[in-house]
């Protein structure tokens, strides 16, 4: 994990509310559905519902891939939800950051890969762990 975008800033922007289309597209074979306009879908509002709690990072490798996090990835990230068994979050482990499957039962803290190449990082009481947030949405182009 490395460069973060913004953390609060406030940037002046413009909104674009772009038509959404009603019909959802068939990844199989094509359907013969007519391609109308459902509304606007504005991805300010899609992405982040606490503006203010809200930063993005850029993923890096592959440890997270199985949950559809792919290097260069750019990952939504809300501060202001909890990370509660089973989120996924990005971690400071002794100042280094990552993106894992945040493991919590009783006492017991992991953190894990979606990628079997990647062993599970155990949090011992000695451990520097910070939660910096839970991962809400991955931008991923093709």
């Amino acid at each position: 994990m490395a460069e973060i975008f913004s953390v609060g800033e406030r940037v002046k922007q413009e909104v674009y509310r772009l038509p959404l289309c009603r019909c959802a597209v068939e990844a199989g074979f094509p359907s013969p559905a007519e391609g109308e306009v459902d509304g606007v879908l504005d991805l300010n509002e899609l992405l982040i519902k606490h503006p203010a709690a809200t930063f993005f990072v850029r993923a890096s490798g592959s440890s997270m891939i199985k949950a559809g996090i792919h290097h260069n990835d750019i990952l939504v990230v809300d501060r202001s939800l909890s990370p509660v068994h089973g989120k996924i979050v990005i971690a400071a482990i002794n100042g280094e950051l990552t993106v894992k499957r945040l493991f919590h039962l009783g006492k017991e803290i992991r953190l894990i890969a979606e990628n079997e190449g990647y062993p599970p990082i155990e949090i011992l009481e000695s451990t520097d762990l910070h939660i910096w947030g839970v991962v809400t949405s991955v931008i991923h182009q093709v």
